[in-house]
């Protein structure tokens, strides 16, 4: 059977992830407060934004910088986006 949970991205019940995607209490938040299509999402933007920017995983910079944009991105804030990236119709 699946979870549902009050997705803090979209405002309503969806499908909850299946486990908490990081161990500890961010973990834990993300599991009770995301839904798997916002973090499939997120997923698909990450790995976009560390491409496009280059980003260097063993920095703690930039591991810092795509904890701030997953935050935004789940909030519905303003989050940074590939630079000349359009998405498709």
């Amino acid at each position: 059977m699946t979870r549902t949970v009050f997705c803090r991205k979209y405002q309503q019940d969806m499908e909850g992830l299946d486990r908490p995607p990081y161990p500890g209490p961010k973990g834990q938040e993300l599991f009770e407060n995301v839904s798997k299509q916002a973090w499939q999402e997120w997923l698909k933007h990450q790995t976009m934004l560390i491409n496009e920017k280059q980003l260097n995983m063993m920095d703690a910079n930039a591991r810092a910088y795509l904890g701030e944009q997953l935050d935004k991105f789940l909030s519905g804030e303003d989050y940074d986006r590939a630079e000349g990236y359009v998405a498709p119709e």
